[in-house]
């Protein structure tokens, strides 16, 4: 698959999943995680998707990621919170 081919497929699945498409929304978490997209995992969390977020949480401890972590704690997210604990401590 060609970067074009990925882009045509990422820009498909935000329109089904902006239009109410549960599965092409799960499809695009799950491309958006195995590519490491931390910006389309933090629009469709910021878009109130707890998968997402879940999945953007982990990216983030994955890559060391302290800024989002911190932004996700500070929204109030405690899973988010915790991970910036047990990384700040190490």
């Amino acid at each position: 698959m060609t970067e074009s081919d990925v882009s045509a497929e990422l820009n498909e699945l935000r329109r089904l999943a902006d239009a109410g498409s549960a599965d092409a929304t799960d499809e695009l978490i799950q491309l958006a995680a195995e590519q490491g997209n931390i910006d389309e995992l933090r629009r469709l969390s910021d878009g109130g998707n707890a998968t997402a977020t879940d999945q953007l949480i982990e990216l983030a401890t994955e890559q060391d990621d302290m800024d989002e972590l911190r932004r996700l704690a500070a929204r109030g997210n405690i899973t988010a919170a915790e991970q910036l604990e047990e990384l700040t401590a190490e």
